[in-house]
């Protein structure tokens, strides 16, 4: 088995670290304006306030990385995504997933970013190669790749291995880019579609660890879309995909189940020196109940309490 490949990302202040083998990355994804109508709305008025909110409440959540997409239709994606990087720079020291697919904006956000971004993503098609390794090397980035092209998105690992191959072979031989700074997305996809995929990606993920070391990244909530119960899913499917090398996962940090179950399997992996940062959230967590507890108890004494005499 190959050993685990490190990839550094850093924001102004702050340097990150992704491995198989240190805690795992999670990348708040909420900074993205797909499905959400009100967001895009806002954001077409000129209305950032939500970008705050959300920033907010994934630090909150326990994010290690902030995710930004704005691809809202209509709107020059370039020059607001280069914006809103520069307004959560002055919000939070995490460091930054730029995720577009448009060139241009890429090299906007790019630009104006103060650290050592990860760019997401590329894939094994040689126009897309062409368009943003030139900006990764450029930049001094690291980048995510998925092992799809033009034809298909293979279902077989084997297939997507061999994407794998090519898209280590075209960045580390023909534009210079270290193999520990390619993360792979080895395609999470819908379980309730075919339940073999599951299978498959999992496989694809243990045939990188044990080829190449190279970190991994997933859309977590892809693996659960169109099922109930889709938090729990996704908690037991990272936990699972953490054993086969999973290194980091876009996800919702919002989200304290799925949280809690990484941060666990952080814990039963190694990846969590004497238990101290489980330890810790617990702590965090019961302090916060009872000041909840002590909140409430105080708002329904206040309700009750007779009024003052005038």
């Amino acid at each position: 088995m190959a050993a685990p490949l490190h990839t550094t990302i850093r924001s102004a202040t702050r340097e990150l670290v992704i491995g198989s083998d240190r805690p795992f990355c999670i990348i708040g994804e909420r900074l993205n304006p797909t499905g959400r109508r009100i967001f895009q709305d806002q954001i077409k008025a000129g209305d950032l306030s939500a970008v705050g909110r959300d920033v907010k409440a994934q630090v909150e959540g326990g994010a290690d990385v902030l995710d930004i997409n704005m691809g809202v239709p209509l709107v020059d994606e370039a020059e607001l995504l280069a914006k809103v990087i520069t307004m959560v720079q002055g919000l939070t020291d995490l460091p930054i997933c730029i995720d577009s697919s448009v060139v241009e904006a890429l090299e906007a956000g790019l630009s104006v970013y103060q650290g050592r971004a990860l760019v997401n993503s590329i894939t094994a098609e040689d126009e897309r190669l062409e368009q943003v390794l030139p900006l990764v090397k450029k930049y001094d980035a690291a980048v995510v790749a998925l092992p799809n092209d033009v034809d298909e998105i293979p279902m077989e690992a084997e297939k997507r291995l061999l994407l794998v191959e090519k898209i280590v072979r075209v960045a580390t031989q023909e534009y210079g880019i270290a193999i520990e700074d390619i993360v792979i997305d080895p395609l999470a996809m819908p379980i309730g579609a075919d339940q073999a995929t599951g299978l498959s990606t999992l496989e694809t993920m243990r045939g990188i660890r044990e080829r190449w070391g190279m970190n991994m990244t997933c859309g977590a909530s892809n693996v659960s879309f169109g099922m109930p119960g889709r938090h729990e899913l996704n908690g037991a499917w990272l936990a699972m995909a953490m054993t086969a090398g999973l290194s980091s996962a876009i996800m919702d940090a919002r989200t304290p189940s799925v949280v809690s179950a990484v941060r666990a399997a952080d814990l039963l992996l190694g990846h969590d020196e004497w238990g101290m940062a489980w330890i810790s959230r617990a702590r965090a967590a019961q302090a916060a109940q009872k000041a909840a507890e002590k909140a409430a108890a105080e708002a329904a004494l206040a309700a009750t309490a007779e009024p003052a005499a005038t």
